[in-house]
């Protein structure tokens, strides 16, 4: 027999074939075995619908075809001749079964149906009927199992409900008693506050008739505390009029000594301007450092090495005292102090910065300032000093250090120099003319109060 003959798609002539309606386990089914076998198929028998899900992957086919392929399966009885006979050949004994009609006992049941409504052999009806049952028996079984399941589950959550609850009841039993406990001990205490609450009324009865006594004790020390008050008070306004005579007698002194200070002051004047006269002397116009910046501008070149520097630690207040002295003289090595105090920043921004606060020195002290730079970074166009101070460069060839020691010799002896320096050699140099050495650090905090 050929593998044609047992197919069964002609019916009766005048008879009308009526599809059957499938489980839809076994609708899956054939979607799935009709879009594997579809591919295998030759190009020209594919039905012009199904040609491009042929192009498709398998899974692609059932998912995304699987609507256009059973369409063609219930329109086209060739295509599915041809399709069935293609699935019966990849089912193996499966296929050769169904043609019998005899199924293996193992058989799956979709498996058939879905092979018998491609294949439709004699009898094909009724296994996918068959098949149709048994898929509904087995969803009813797993639905009653669900059922049975979900029912378990209930009564398992009863049950842990119920033990839950006695659990809960326990606890509330357990906290009603402890509540009791505690409203017999609330009871106590409010028998032992209401107690303490009488006698504590009792005790400030007490202490009111007390506070009464003590008041008008008070007011008996009162008056007699103003009483002695008064006394206080005239014994102070006869203190305060013998101090005030007191007073009167050490202003008439203070006068008298003022007196003979003044003719002190006026004969020493007096003095000293007939010794002017005497010895011709006129007044001074110029300082002796400024006859020193003019050597220093007339001042041959030369090649003289660096000195070497040290750090000096005076106290700041020991400057505010020097310069406190009369016709005090300022002299500042500028580049010593800038390089300690204003490091990070340029050359020209350090000499306007400390040239900036000497002025406010000089303002503040009156006294002459005098601030000396190496001249190996001479820079022209330099803005105008502030008034009160010198600004003056070394020659090339020569140091600031140099300049400095110049400048202190030129003052004449007695007249207070002061040098801030943090070099050792200039101030053991200064120090050895009459100068007051001081270091960098001591300026710098000067400064930084201004």
């Amino acid at each position: 027999m050929s593998a044609a003959e047992p197919f069964d798609d002609h019916p009766a002539e005048g008879a009308v074939e009526i599809e059957p309606v499938l489980p839809e386990s076994v609708r899956a089914r054939v979607a799935v075995l009709a879009a594997a076998a579809l591919g295998a198929l030759p190009f020209e028998e594919l039905p012009v619908p199904l040609r491009r899900v042929a192009k498709f992957a398998p899974n692609r086919r059932a998912r995304l075809g699987g609507p256009a392929i059973a369409a063609q399966l219930t329109a086209d009885p060739l295509f599915r001749q041809r399709l069935g006979t293609r699935v019966l050949e990849d089912a193996g004994d499966l296929g050769a079964a169904v043609l019998t009609g005899v199924l293996p006992a193992a058989a799956d049941p979709v498996d058939a149906a879905a092979l018998a409504y491609l294949a439709r052999p004699a009898g094909w009806r009724e296994l996918v009927e068959a098949a149709g049952e048994q898929v509904r028996a087995e969803e009813g079984s797993a639905a009653v199992a669900e059922r049975i399941r979900d029912a378990e589950q209930r009564a398992v959550r009863a049950e842990h409900d119920r033990a839950v609850a006695r659990v809960e009841a326990d606890k509330l039993r357990d906290e009603l008693a402890r509540g009791r406990e505690e409203l017999g001990q609330l009871r106590e205490e409010v028998r032992v506050l209401s107690r303490a609450l009488r006698e504590a009324q009792s005790a400030e009865k007490r202490s009111a008739d007390l506070l009464a006594t003590e008041r008008g004790r008070l007011r008996s020390s009162a008056a007699e505390h103003e009483a002695e008050l008064r006394r206080l008070r005239a014994r102070l306004a006869d203190a305060e009029a013998a101090a005030a005579t007191g007073k009167q007698t050490a202003r008439d002194a203070r006068a008298a000594e003022n007196s003979r200070l003044w003719l002190l002051l006026e004969t020493i004047n007096q003095a000293a301007v007939g010794l002017r006269r005497e010895l011709s002397v006129d007044a001074a116009d110029r300082m002796p450092a400024d006859f020193v910046a003019d050597a220093a501008a007339d001042r041959p070149e030369g090649t003289i090495a660096p000195k070497n520097r040290a750090q000096d630690t005076d106290d700041p207040a020991r400057l505010d005292q020097l310069l406190a002295l009369p016709r005090a003289h300022l002299v500042v090595d500028g580049y010593n102090v800038t390089k300690r105090g204003y490091a990070d920043m340029s050359l020209e921004q350090q000499r306007k910065r400390l040239i900036t606060g000497l002025g406010g020195i000089a303002a503040q002290t009156g006294d002459e300032v005098t601030c000396v730079f190496d001249g190996a970074e001479r820079v022209h166009g330099l803005p105008p000093a502030p008034r009160g101070v010198r600004v003056l460069f070394s020659r090339k060839g020569e140091t600031a250090d140099e300049l400095i020691r110049r400048l202190v010799r030129a003052e004449p002896a007695g007249r207070p120099v002061v040098v801030v320096s943090s070099d050792r050699e200039v101030a053991d140099g200064v120090r050895r003319h009459g100068a007051y050495p001081m270091g960098a650090d001591a300026l710098l905090r000067r400064l930084s109060r201004s």
